[in-house]
């Protein structure tokens, strides 16, 4: 059930987001009165082959353009007159040139008509996160509460440094205002960033190696933290008929130790019940400050079945529509500095490429088998931004490969030949074949190593 609820998260999310990048090309060429042959969503062919397998799953036309759903769930396309892209062969261009064709028009409008796309996505990732700022606001820890307490150090935080207990100084010599900043991307990403912490009273630097990111991609570390707040806890609500509710938990009880060993932080709590999975516990509890001793069976996933509210006092704020609306697009933003940051490392040697790149598979993964509002607009934003970002690289069959040559058409006034164009194209889509091969071999290994 969870893999269906991933798939169907992935092909909504890409739907979405593949429609509306293939939507700004097709407004785009139908202002400039540019022709468009088809429009469609995912590919009628077996990409990256113009040629193979062509059919649809269904399709109409109005006027000039061929609207469908092709078979092939690999993204979607436009076809432009006159334009040479992938799904397109030497052949189609051998006529001549018409006035209702792409290549006829200036180079300015070529050029808007293949930023289109990728305009399209920026717009959208910035009102998904402009959407979210503005309906759930802003909840956040500050680092004074993290502070009351210290941190709770995993092993991939113990492996650069950190010790449980550690209270938070500064990040990079700047004071800390919540505890997100610790965990920032940006942060994290930085080619010299350290976190200063009080340790028993003294000062200690803890340098963020530049090979963070790769340990956080290994499957050891794989959707963990590298650091958690240590986080009192009481029980909110008992789900009924789980092992906390067959056991006598009850709603406002403090969990504190589990087999007569101390847990009186959330983060130590769930790593203690992940340890005796599987088998029955004395869970000692205060009950209007009494110790109360119950017995109960860890469920396999280690769990017992109820709701915890921290006791630590995380800060809520609520944006207007107007206050949304720059912190919507920061927030956009930060994804391309993310990948710009991200791409840095990966050039640099820093990040293999193994640890980097994603096939839908992986992508499928993030979404999660549980299907939660909030989590899907998040993911799916990002991943507008992201797709806006990939497409502006300078590689030949991308939207940026287009702009590079159009730029150059437009500093030289000199235009590239068709022939150069489409050998372009070619090499283009051979680099896109192997890096989606890539892709989807990595990905399919790990799913099987694991």
């Amino acid at each position: 059930m969870e893999g269906l609820i991933m798939a169907a998260q992935l092909l909504t999310g890409l739907s979405i987001l593949v429609g509306i990048h293939e939507f700004g090309h097709f407004f785009a060429a139908k202002l400039f009165k540019i022709r468009v042959n088809k429009f469609y969503l995912f590919f009628d062919f077996l990409f990256p082959f113009p040629n193979l397998l062509k059919f649809s799953i269904f399709k109409f036309k109005k006027g000039d353009t061929e609207y469908g759903l092709g078979w092939f769930p690999m993204g979607g396309y436009v076809d432009i007159a006159g334009m040479i892209d992938e799904s397109k062969g030497a052949d189609d261009l051998e006529a001549e040139p018409q006035d209702w064709e792409f290549r006829t028009k200036p180079a300015w409008q070529r050029l808007i008509v293949m930023l289109g796309g990728i305009i399209m996505n920026v717009v959208t990732g910035v009102i998904i996160f402009v959407g979210i700022a503005y309906s759930t606001g802003e909840r956040y820890l500050p680092i004074e509460e993290v502070n009351k307490y210290g941190l709770y150090v995993s092993e991939l935080g113990e492996r650069i440094g950190l010790k449980t207990g550690d209270k938070v100084v500064n990040l990079n010599g700047e004071p800390a205002k919540q505890f997100r900043d610790i965990v920032d991307p940006n942060f994290l990403l930085g080619s010299d960033s350290y976190i200063t912490v009080d340790r028993d009273g003294k000062k200690v630097r803890v340098d963020i190696p530049k090979e963070m990111i790769e340990w956080m991609s290994d499957d050891k570390y794989r959707n963990k933290s590298y650091v958690y707040f240590r986080d009192p806890f009481y029980v909110k609500r008992v789900l009924p008929g789980t092992p906390a509710d067959q056991g006598g938990l009850q709603a406002d009880d403090i969990p504190v130790a589990i087999n007569g060993k101390e847990v009186p932080y959330f983060s130590e709590f769930k790593v203690a019940l992940a340890k005796v999975a599987g088998t029955e516990i004395e869970l000692t509890v205060l009950r209007n400050d009494q110790p109360v001793k119950l017995n109960m069976t860890v469920s396999n996933e280690g769990t017992l079945g109820f709701e915890m509210r921290s006791r630590l006092n995380a800060e809520y704020k609520k944006y207007t529509l107007m206050e949304a609306i720059p912190v919507g697009t920061k927030d956009a933003f930060n994804v391309i500095l993310v990948q710009v940051k991200a791409f840095g490392k990966l050039f640099r040697g820093e990040v293999s490429a193994s640890k980097s790149v994603s096939s839908p598979i992986g992508i499928a993964e993030v979404y999660g088998g549980t299907w939660h509002w909030l989590q899907f607009w998040t993911i799916t934003g990002m991943l507008s931004m992201v797709l806006a970002f990939m497409n502006l690289l300078p590689i030949p069959a991308l939207d940026g490969g287009h702009v590079v040559f159009l730029t150059y058409e437009m500093i030289t006034g000199k235009k590239p030949s068709e022939k150069v164009l489409m050998v372009a194209q070619q090499i283009g889509m051979l680099i896109l074949l192997s890096i989606m091969v890539f892709a989807f071999g990595n990905d399919i290994f790990k799913l099987i190593s694991r």
